[in-house]
């Protein structure tokens, strides 16, 4: 915590719910969220957002790598 008595940075207290929230609940709880805002993402965008955003992925490791390859010459 900070220097001052009972303040602490948002980062804190938010580290502090999250420890907080898996001890309660564990590891469950996480995969169970996790799935839930997937479904709702889908449902809302699409097939087309996941290719969109699978394909702009693939392009930064395809980038990254030709990088890569103009350093080691």
């Amino acid at each position: 915590m900070t220097e001052d008595k009972g303040k602490m940075t948002v980062g804190e207290a938010g580290k502090k719910g999250g420890e907080t929230t898996s001890q309660r609940y564990g590891h469950e709880f996480y995969e169970d969220i996790g799935h839930k805002g997937g479904e709702t993402t889908s449902k809302k965008h699409g097939r087309e957002f996941y290719e969109e955003i699978g394909h702009k992925g693939g392009q930064k490791v395809k980038k990254l790598i030709e990088e890569g390859k103009k350093e080691e010459m």
